[in-house]
Order: C-alpha cells, then structure tokens, then sequence
C-alpha cells in the first residue's frame, strides 16, 4: 500500500479541551484498503489490536523533521497503513493527548484516530498509547505516549 494514498491530519490542539483526532484519509484506489481493518474472521479490528507509532528517518524530533507515521495489527504484525508525516503534527498530538489526558475526568484513551474512505468512516479508535522512535529504531520517550504502568 503506497503512502501517497492516505493524509494525515491532527485536530484538536492544546487549550482546545477536546479530544484530539487524527483524522487519516485513504485516498486510493477503491476497494484495496479495507480489508486490512479487518481480523481472519471478518471483524473489525478494535483498539486494543492496532498499535499507533512514528518513526524518524533522520534527524531529531523537531518541528521541520520528517517521518513515517504507521499504524499496524498487533497480532499479526502487518501494517495497516504508513503516511509521510511531519514532525510539527507529531509534536502537536503528542502535547494535546498529553493536556486532555490531564483534564479529562474519564478514561477513553487520550486520542482518536478516525480512518476516511472518500466521505465515509470506516473505522475509528480510542488510542492512550503513542510511540515515537528515532532513525535507528530507539524509542523517544519523551516525545511518546505511554500510560502508567505500562512497561516496554
């Protein structure tokens, strides 16, 4: 699955209060991404079976840095998807998750991420954890989402 086929956008920035929402737009051809949302039995595939991760390609996290924002089935491994990302919206989500997940009085995950096809969602995903890794595979803490508790 080719990476110009998806868009990427965050929405939902700090001071807002709300909930942040990646909002990830396929725009392929029709008919060859929906099968990967799915399990072997034909189930839409739930949040606590997709993993959300950005990965550098060179650099550091900055602003102006570029990366591959990928999201994959952790059962199986398989990416769902990668898109070519920018560094500012990493940094964008990470410190919106961060202030809702200290204001909200409920815990429904700290972000979302609402997958597009055309005009129609097909898939949306209540997401606490983030991992952002550097060019030679080493996760960043400080810039990823990782609740309490959970151990890497």
């Amino acid at each position: 699955m080719r990476r110009d086929y998806f868009t990427l956008e965050v929405d939902g920035g700090p001071g807002d209060g709300a909930k942040p929402v990646v909002t990830i737009e396929f725009i392929g051809p029709e008919g060859q991404f929906e099968d990967r949302l799915v399990d072997e039995s034909g189930a839409t595939l739930d949040s606590k079976r997709i993993d959300v991760t950005y990965r550098l390609r060179e650099g550091e996290m900055a602003p102006e840095a570029t990366g591959v924002f990928a999201m994959t089935n952790r059962i199986t491994g398989d990416y769902v998807f990668e898109v070519n990302v920018d560094g500012d919206a990493v940094l964008d989500l990470v410190h919106a998750a961060r202030e809702y997940g200290k204001a909200a009085e409920i815990d429904d995950g700290r972000y979302q991420v609402a997958i597009l096809a055309g005009d129609r969602q097909i898939a949306s995903y209540d997401k606490s954890t983030f991992l952002v890794y550097d060019p030679d595979g080493e996760l960043l803490r400080q810039h990823s989402l990782i609740p309490s508790g959970v151990e890497l």
